[in-house]
């Protein structure tokens, strides 16, 4: 997480509290560094930042529902490594579901953040079974 991460999130977000983006406000407060915002932890499980989309294709309809749970404070230097997994499949007549479960770790391989994200995927014509290769 560079000083980088955090400029481009407060500039994106418009959240301007201190915790986010004054080192020595943080330090005052007893924190090691600028302390990440919660939402700038999630980003970093974007399904598009990896393969699931290229694979689903034309059959991405939507990102429908996420769920987090921030578990650990993430700050400036941290090195995050997040992971999706599929944990469930629902059809539906038209359409299916795709649930997975998101996570990211620190450096020192603690889980910062669990959560669940959901997809909503068209069925494939028949012809066309399964993800691509």
């Amino acid at each position: 997480m560079s000083d980088a991460h955090f400029l481009a999130f407060q500039a994106a977000s418009g959240d301007n509290h201190p915790v986010h983006y004054d080192r020595e406000y943080c330090r005052a407060r007893g924190m090691p560094d600028m302390l990440a915002h919660g939402f700038q932890v999630l980003i970093q499980t974007a399904a598009g930042a990896g393969m699931f989309p290229h694979q689903v294709d034309d059959a991405l309809m939507g990102f429908i529902e996420q769920s987090s749970r921030f578990l650990k404070g993430v700050y400036a230097g941290d090195t995050l490594y997040s992971a999706l997994e599929i944990t469930e499949l629902v059809a539906q007549r038209t359409t299916g579901v795709v649930v997975m479960r998101a996570t990211v770790r620190n450096q020192r391989g603690e889980l910062v953040l669990d959560g669940t994200h959901k997809y909503l995927l068209r069925k494939r014509h028949p012809d066309k079974k399964g993800l691509k290769p």
